[in-house]
């Protein structure tokens, strides 16, 4: 194991448990040593997280998983100058889990001298997905968007334009003031029937379609905020209206239903961004969060930055759900920073 030579590259272990994947990741410096996670599968039968469920499975996998992740980066506890968890926003159980277990592990004596303990830095979840554009691998650096920079972050029940200033300056310029676009995936996957995440699903049936057979609402709401709600009823009377007429309709049209579908969230996405883009006079655009996954999207934001003259930051498809080394890369910048936790830090499950 190499030592870190001066505090700018600070060996950090990094914790996720906020939602349903027990996640832990060891960085030195901005270099990822290592990553494990563990997914949950029991939701699956439900279409959906069931909390209580999650927290339950997150305390069986933490130990295990963090176990895996400090012996695959070659580190014990003694080396860590840090530990990075979530502390929101999420599921209430699951950040307990996930919180609770950086205090313990914190206390547990394991610092670089014997019984001293390891500092703790809390981490809101979003910024995690925004700063995991800063994280290297030990083969070669990643390319890094340069400060100010935008990045469209669609994670979850979230879709935000941030205007990141420098790693502790976020401002979120705009915001869903109703469904999220990874909403909009799921809870229109589950109408046709597809399995849950219904996201991953209609990237991969709309490779099939044409995303020009059917047209959906794509609402355009006041300044740069985003809402779902409307192409989601739009997208259910279509099928409703259809089905009456044709109880086979979605299965006989499903790849170009979900191609129609696709396009119209991503045309939402784009329309705002572009916006926000103009607006502050930024050209270096970041996507990240789940939907930032999306094939669709993927693709509309290389096509547009060409157009636009922008340079374009895409994460690595392992670094788009929710992970520990995202965790531990904006841990990073905290600890560099001076900014540490105290042991009666609580997980909050909104973050405003």
């Amino acid at each position: 194991m190499t030592t870190c030579k001066d505090n700018k590259c600070p060996i950090i272990l990094g914790i996720e448990s906020s939602c349903d994947d027990t996640s832990a990741a060891v960085l030195h410096g901005s270099v990822m040593l290592s990553s494990v996670i563990a997914s949950q599968q029991v939701h699956v039968r439900w279409g959906g997280v069931i909390p209580e469920l999650a927290s339950r499975a997150h305390q069986q996998n933490i130990v295990p998983v963090i176990d895996t992740a400090l012996k695959d980066a070659g580190v014990s506890v003694h080396d860590l100058d840090a530990i990075a968890f979530t502390r929101g926003p999420g599921l209430l159980g699951s950040l307990l889990v996930g919180v609770s277990f950086a205090k313990g592990l914190s206390l547990s004596g394991g610092g670089r001298r014997a019984g001293e303990t390891i500092p703790l830095v809390e981490v809101n979840h979003l910024q995690g997905h925004i700063l995991s554009h800063f994280i290297d691998l030990p083969d070669r650096e990643l390319p890094h968007p340069a400060f100010p920079f935008l990045c469209l972050l669609v994670s979850g029940g979230h879709s935000q334009i941030v205007v990141v200033r420098s790693p502790l300056d976020f401002e979120i310029v705009g915001s869903t003031i109703d469904d999220a676009a990874g909403e909009a995936f799921d809870k229109c996957a589950k109408v046709m029937g597809l399995p849950y995440p219904g996201g991953p699903v209609i990237d991969r049936l709309a490779a099939q379609g044409d995303p020009t057979r059917f047209k959906f609402a794509e609402p355009r709401v006041g300044s740069l905020d985003y809402s779902f709600s409307g192409l989601k009823t739009s997208f259910l009377y279509t099928l409703r209206d259809a089905v009456a007429q044709n109880p086979d309709f979605i299965a006989e049209n499903t790849a170009d239903l979900c191609a129609s579908l696709q396009r119209a969230i991503v045309n939402v996405l784009m329309y705002k961004l572009i916006k926000a883009a103009k607006q502050f006079g930024i050209s270096d655009i970041a996507a990240a969060g789940g939907v930032s996954a999306n094939s669709g999207l993927r693709t509309a934001l290389i096509a547009e930055g060409a157009k636009k003259g922008w340079r374009v930051f895409l994460p690595e498809l392992r670094f788009t759900t929710d992970n520990a080394a995202m965790i531990a890369s904006a841990g990073r910048f905290s600890y560099l920073a001076g900014r540490f936790s105290g042991l009666d830090v609580t997980p909050v499950t909104r973050v405003g």
